[in-house]
């Protein structure tokens, strides 16, 4: 389609309402604009449904006239996934209004959630229940549920929990025919035929909108701890993993690696920030551990993990948060190392993953790649060790022309992902694929992948109204 009538455009506002129907260029806009600004698209309509109904209607039109939809959450997404094409002739269809909190069941130990509850508000009536639920992500206070599904969002407790895929039990997603898929089930046993949730969860609003889930959420920890500690190289960080997870097991909850220069960069741009150590370290590790015995084993764990690491030489200085404040100072050190990178210029990221044995080879040999194709540019690595994902972040050379240095992201791309490849780990780790992955998981991932991949698309999606060209 070039264009979508403007009868047509009337049709789909009358299943929400004009109250729910945007049509203003002023207020689509920023439905077209995602946060790095890498996208710019526009839409001639976005629909707010306020129902399963509503949506399955507007699916079914959809496929009836074979107008395009994108999905969209919160629009936090960093590949593109959510933002409409340039051409103007597809629909949006925010799920902001499905924002409901369905039931919590503390006995079976989860929450049914509507798509477009966001995930900071769902920490809160999880937390009232006395209760928590694991995702944890920057983003959380924008990010919506039904987005965090649909790139199976990771996040810093995927070490302990898995990613949102294995936090999800359930799904409700309406089908582009405007058929429901009910799939609402508490279960944690269900070997009845093939698993297919876990289609929609990561599809990236390809083969369907996931309108509601159920999660599973967790009895509080009685106890929380957080560690900082200096280490020599990302071996020493590796080796620490080892003496945390031995110690620990299922009570290592984080470990983050972060390099210096990340580390600078936060410290410079964070309000009231201060030095996690004294001395200068050029790798550092965020430990966080959770007892749900008392707080007393929290604290005696993570001693025991940073007292032997000392010990054996793997770190070479190490604080313990002393208070609540102290731990959530820590904390905002690494989750504001994202927005600290915007004063320094352009930069080119990478959303990659490894195993984990394999992180400190990553991480040398990459280093030589990036000052190969961009000398003097600074790597701003950091991430979460415990499951292989770094955030190979690169930051232009100081004085360079951002411009100039943009230009360089498909060699730099392709000098990062070789190594990634070479590894047998992931070009994306938890962000996706979206419009910026696209081309290059076509041409590097087997055929016969993307051949049931195309498939699987052709069958849930035959007149391809859902995301087009996302993905595949």
């Amino acid at each position: 389609m070039t264009s979508i009538d403007p009868a047509l455009l009337d049709r789909f506002a009358a299943i929400v309402g004009e109250a729910h129907a945007l049509r203003a260029e002023a207020d689509t806009s920023p439905y077209g604009q995602e946060p790095r600004g890498l996208w710019t698209g526009r839409t001639p309509l976005v629909l707010k449904p306020g129902s399963v109904d509503e949506v399955s209607r507007i699916l079914a039109l959809a496929t009836e006239t074979r107008t395009p939809v994108v999905p969209q959450g919160g629009n936090t997404g960093l590949v593109g996934g959510q933002v409409p094409h340039a051409a103007a002739n597809e629909i949006v269809v925010s799920l902001s209004r499905l924002n409901r909190v369905r039931e919590i069941d503390p006995l079976s130990n989860t929450v049914t959630v509507e798509a477009g509850v966001v995930l900071e508000a769902l920490h809160r009536a999880i937390d009232a229940a006395d209760r928590m639920f694991p995702l944890s992500l920057a983003s959380q206070g924008s990010c919506q549920i039904g987005g965090n599904l649909s790139s199976n969002a990771g996040g810093t407790a995927v070490l302990a929990y898995g990613n949102t895929r294995e936090l999800c039990l359930g799904v409700e997603v309406v089908l582009p025919t405007g058929e429901v898929f009910d799939d609402l089930r508490k279960l944690k046993k269900d070997n009845t035929g093939y698993d297919l949730k876990n289609l929609f969860v990561g599809a990236e609003g390809t083969l369907g909108i996931i309108t509601a889930a159920v999660l599973k959420i967790f009895p509080k920890p009685r106890g929380r701890e957080v560690g900082w500690a200096g280490v020599a190289s990302p071996e020493a960080a590796l080796a620490l993993f080892g003496v945390a997870t031995e110690l620990a097991g299922s009570n290592l909850t984080g470990f983050e690696l972060i390099g210096k220069t990340p580390l600078d960069f936060s410290l410079r741009f964070t309000d009231n920030a201060v030095p996690p150590l004294s001395g200068e370290w050029p790798w550092h590790v965020l430990i966080e551990i959770s007892s749900g015995r008392s707080p007393e084993d929290a604290r005696s764990l993570i001693e025991t993990i940073l007292t032997e690491g000392i010990e054996k030489g793997f770190a070479g200085d190490a604080a313990i948060a002393e208070s609540l404040a102290h731990a959530n100072a820590f904390w905002a050190l690494r989750e504001n190392i994202s927005e600290a990178q915007k004063p320094e210029g352009a930069s080119i990221k990478h959303d990659i993953s490894v195993p984990v044995a394999s992180v400190p080879e990553f991480i040398a040999r990459a280093a030589v790649a990036v000052e190969a194709v961009s000398p003097g540019a600074r790597v701003v690595c950091f991430g979460h060790m415990g499951d292989g994902n770094l955030h190979y972040n690169i930051s232009q050379p100081v004085g360079a022309d951002p411009k100039a240095f943009l230009d360089l992201y498909r060699p730099m791309n392709k000098a990062v992902h070789d190594i990634v490849r070479d590894l047998n780990g992931s070009i994306s780790a938890e962000h996706g694929i979206g419009q910026l992955k696209r081309d290059e998981l076509l041409a590097t991932a087997p055929a016969v992948g993307i051949d049931l991949m195309r498939r699987v698309k052709a069958a849930f999606d035959p007149a391809g109204i859902m995301n087009p060209g996302k993905v595949l």
